[in-house]
């Protein structure tokens, strides 16, 4: 009995500590996060949704500051999300291969719509409730996982978990689970961090045969 009475105590007095080194993880990983010039990594993605079927895609993913962004596809390939700072242009040949959606970048910040990163490292303390889940091991570096719950309405996810690494403080996987019931993974390689990107990295350039539908 007495043993397991110091065991029950050992773990009321580690929650708080948890708790905070979850708010000092995420905290130290969005300091480093906001304060990239670029970031460049290969992506893995996955999307589950219970309404249709689950579908994997690959590519690269190259941010430079809050406004610009792209991911391009190699699988599916041609495939394309291109934020040049004024629009978002949306590219998925393999579905609609004759049309371009070009929405408007909202201004100032970052456009969070297409920047999961962006969703969990720009100022997550005023919109998420860190705890902290496990430590592990990936591609032999540790990493800590830290769970995300949204504190703030009208957030489309209902909770996210993200894969820090210890070294740098970048992520290399996040787990969503959005409001539409659909969950989604993104597994991060071969980060390489302020590096120079051309500009023609966020310029996209309509295929011929394409039409453009601004929404």
């Amino acid at each position: 009995m007495r043993t397991l009475l110091l065991l029950v105590a050992a773990l009321v007095l580690a929650t708080p500590g948890r708790a905070q080194d979850a708010q000092a993880i995420i905290g130290r990983s969005a300091k480093v996060y906001r304060s990239l010039r670029s970031l460049s990594a290969d992506f893995v993605q996955v999307i589950n949704n219970p309404m249709i079927d689950s579908a994997e895609s690959k590519g690269t993913l190259v941010q430079a500051g809050p406004a610009k962004l792209a991911m391009r596809f190699s699988d599916p390939p041609g495939e394309a999300i291109v934020i040049d700072g004024q629009h978002i242009w949306v590219y998925t040949p393999s579905t609609v291969p004759d049309q371009v959606l070009r929405l408007k970048a909202p201004n100032g910040g970052p456009v969070y719509g297409y920047n999961l990163l962006a969703w969990f490292l720009d100022r997550p303390a005023e919109r998420y409730k860190p705890s902290f889940l496990r430590t592990e091991q990936r591609n032999g570096q540790p990493v800590d996982v830290i769970q995300l719950i949204p504190t703030v309405p009208d957030l489309p996810f209902s909770k996210a978990v993200i894969w820090l690494d210890r070294g740098d403080g970048l992520p290399r996987r996040l787990e969503i689970q959005e409001e539409s019931g659909a969950s989604r993974t993104l597994d991060l390689s071969h980060l390489r961090v302020n590096q120079s990107v051309p500009d023609r990295t966020f310029t996209f350039q309509v295929p011929k045969g394409a039409h453009v539908v601004d929404q």
